[in-house]
């Protein structure tokens, strides 16, 4: 029997986690045994692997102290191929590899557009990443971008070939998710009879935005009546807790933290909001979709003009423009999209992607 590792530091609440969880429990259900490896053995995320899949603590606080952890572990196990998700971890575990002399296949996932997040990054931290990724990347058996625009990224800034790079959207619409939509959820707010419900989840980061979100719904709110919900937990929510209060809008903004179950919430919303100024691919729209609830989402780069089919199945506004982003939520609200929403979240199925990972790790 095959044996495959799969890589990310912890189990905490994000997109990447989230994806190498269902890779994990989809791959764990085919003829392979599977390693989940990680830093830490911690996060909400960690209750939901499948009792087939074998948890590895290299229990280690970062990952550069998990590189030697992790080569041991590729000496010792030597699975057949290693997986692993995010630019830093990459180089990481193809370190490890070199260290230790397994034979083991490398694969590389890269969930972030590599042009735009280097924005966020000071020009020698960018620099730096770059050169290692251009050095780690050539190394590695497989590369695997989560949309054509982190595909693209990743040959304009590290100089490789783009048919070495192979898109697999990730793992999203699967029949559990549907399950999990429909559960209960209490709040005052969720009544057919109340102002609509928008809702945004996502890392409270400068990534996302929720700051031009919240100056949008300032806007939308002069126009008609509505609650926003944020869901996610991150280093800005002082901030943001702030701008809503001089706003004056602790009436109808809430930000309620991590929630185990979003599906729920995105079931329960009128409109779901995307607001980022950058994606790798954009998970949430995905999600929102299967659950039935119609989408308004910055033309961020990458994934959301990929997933929305350059604004057939959702208002694409672009990114940094809370006015244009208001207007898009009003027209939403006021003639929302009848189109079978669902039906184009189901292409990016938790099924056919593991497929092609199978194919990718064990051939």
């Amino acid at each position: 029997m095959k044996k495959v590792a799969l890589y990310i530091p912890s189990m905490r609440g994000g997109g990447a986690e989230r994806v190498m969880l269902a890779l994990a429990n989809g791959l764990a259900e085919k003829d392979i045994q599977v390693d989940l490896v990680l830093n830490k053995a911690e996060g909400p995320y960690l209750k939901d692997a499948s009792p087939k899949v074998n948890i590895v603590n290299l229990d280690t606080s970062r990952v550069l102290n998990g590189i030697f952890p992790l080569s041991k572990y590729l000496n010792k196990e030597n699975p057949d191929a290693i997986l692993s998700a995010m630019n830093y971890v990459n180089i990481a575990t193809v370190l490890a590899k070199l260290i230790s002399k397994s034979d083991t296949k490398v694969v590389l996932s890269e969930h972030n557009n590599l042009t735009a997040s280097k924005k966020h990054f000071g020009r020698a931290k960018g620099l730096v990443l770059t050169l290692l990724m251009r050095w780690a990347y050539k190394k590695s058996h497989e590369i695997v971008a989560v949309s054509n625009g982190v595909a693209d990224a990743l040959v304009s800034e590290i100089n490789i070939e783009r048919n070495k790079i192979t898109t697999i959207y990730n793992p999203i619409f699967s029949e559990d998710l549907i399950k999990r939509s429909k559960g209960l959820i209490s709040h005052p707010w969720i009544r057919k009879s109340l102002p609509p419900l928008i809702l945004a989840v996502g890392r409270l980061t400068p990534e996302k935005d929720f700051e031009k979100l919240i100056y949008a719904f300032k806007k939308v709110r002069e126009k008609r009546g509505c609650n926003l919900i944020i869901l996610g937990e991150g280093k800005l929510r002082a901030d943001l807790e702030h701008l809503i209060n001089i706003l004056d809008l602790n009436d109808s903004v809430q930000l309620l933290g991590f929630v185990d179950n979003p599906y729920a919430w995105m079931s329960h919303a009128d409109l779901f909001v995307v607001s980022s100024v950058s994606e790798g691919f954009g998970n949430v729209i995905v999600e929102a979709m299967a659950c039935g609830t119609p989408v308004v989402s910055t033309d961020c780069p990458s994934g959301p003009s990929e997933i929305l089919e350059g604004g057939l199945w959702g208002e694409l506004v672009p990114p940094y423009s809370a006015d244009l982003l208001a207007k898009a939520i009003i027209k939403s609200l006021d003639d929302p999209m009848q189109k079978d929403i669902q039906t184009r979240a189901s292409f990016f199925s938790v099924r056919e992607s593991v497929d092609k990972y199978y194919d990718l790790l064990t051939c």
